[in-house]
């Protein structure tokens, strides 16, 4: 089993903008760089309004002055404080039209970059910005967090190792059934900038959770979308961006892939699922039921592979608890910053992250690149009547 803190390390302060009064994701992150003492916050701006941002803040028990009421207010301020009082890295959870400015601000000022998915809004700004992170030679992670659940670690382990033979087919579903109804008239706040495409990007749910379905397709498998035919809808009335959508998709290798994302999926919760099909064998994993991977063989045999056994340092490093003791969502959260700690005590250190070590394995500026070109390539698609387009935009 992992180590559950960096003893003697002390922890990598951070600031967070976003994640404030009332948001879900920004509370998420903060348990999840809690739980190995990797990381301490320090600052933050909180909120769009100066007030809101300093009352977060103080509920947070943060000191007031480092309750920014502006995220520049905040860079500036950090960057003036005495090394080892400043934080050294960001955390960016705010809607997606507002990633590209602050992550580049944020790069300019010289701190370390955890931004939330997908990365930016255009794919112009998702080149422009990892062209930034690599020249700044700072680490820049994506905050794709069902790639830290051990057992997908496993299931990638197995692909990569030939376990089930060349990749034939691949089948990625994520349905949810919380947009089921008109939400974001009645001013939910979730609901209301994700159905912005102003703020969203122009995907729906292709940007919200189809990110999500294809990072883990690419995680696991390795191979690469060379195109794709998607047909997106949005089922609810005067929605602006999709609600539900059907994605085939030709991988590198000969291989095929189908996504279907939806949000409409009344009695749906989070139901992430993932089936990858091999020459010699296949492997399913269900989010709802993380501890397991099932392992089908051409013989006939079935095994199913429960977190905590012991199944090679890979899937342990990325566990807390021994089997029979549940682990989740916010473990595997909690595994992509115990991997950014170790990407930036690396960099400090100078040296390079070993491969399949915890911060290697940490999605990075150009997997939020590729999660933008594909929701992109989507739209295209759509507007061609699913036509097939590639993600390089011909």
């Amino acid at each position: 089993m992992s180590q559950t803190a960096a003893s003697g390390v002390r922890p990598i302060k951070y600031a967070m903008v976003g994640g404030g009064q009332g948001a879900f994701i920004g509370a998420v992150h903060r348990a999840a760089a809690r739980l190995d003492g990797r990381w301490e916050l320090v600052a933050g701006a909180f909120s769009s309004t100066p007030e809101r941002s300093r009352a977060s803040g103080a509920e947070l028990g943060l000191d007031a002055s480092r309750c920014y009421g502006t995220w520049q207010e905040m860079l500036t301020g950090e960057r003036a404080l005495p090394e080892g009082t400043r934080a050294e890295a960001v955390v960016i959870v705010t809607p997606n039209h507002t990633h590209y400015s602050i992550a580049k601000g944020c790069l300019q000022h010289g701190f370390h970059v955890i931004c939330d998915k997908p990365l930016v809004a255009t794919v112009e700004e998702a080149q422009r910005l990892v062209e930034a992170a690599e020249k700044s030679g700072l680490v820049f992670a994506v905050t794709y967090n069902y790639t830290g659940y051990p057992m997908i670690r496993k299931a990638r382990e197995l692909v990569h190792t030939g376990a089930i033979g060349p990749v034939r087919k691949v089948f990625v579903e994520y349905h949810q059934g919380w947009l089921a109804t008109d939400l974001e008239a009645a001013g939910q706040k979730q609901a209301s900038w994700r159905s912005d495409p102003a703020k969203s990007g122009g995907g729906g749910s292709i940007g919200d959770i189809g990110t999500h379905a294809e990072n883990l397709l690419s995680f696991v498998t390795g191979l690469e979308i060379t195109s794709l035919a998607a047909e997106l809808t949005s089922f609810v009335p005067g929605r602006r961006v999709d609600d539900d959508a059907t994605i085939m998709l030709r991988m590198t290798k000969g291989a095929r892939a189908v996504i279907t994302v939806s949000q409409i999926c009344v009695g749906e919760r989070n139901n992430l699922t993932l089936r990858v099909h091999g020459e010699t064998g296949s492997l399913f994993w269900q989010q709802e039921r993380p501890e397991e991977l099932t392992v089908c063989k051409l013989s006939g045999e079935r095994l199913i592979l429960s977190r905590g056994d012991d199944h090679g340092p890979i899937a342990a490093a990325a566990t807390r608890l021994p089997s029979g003791h549940p682990e989740g969502f916010l473990e595997a959260f909690g595994n992509l910053y115990r991997g950014a700690a170790e990407a930036v005590l690396a960099r400090k250190a100078g040296t390079p992250a070993a491969a399949e070590s915890p911060a290697a394995l940490v999605p990075g500026a150009r997997d939020g690149l590729r999660g933008v070109q594909f929701v992109d390539a989507c739209l295209r698609s759509a507007d061609a009547n699913a036509g097939w387009v590639s993600l390089d935009g011909e």
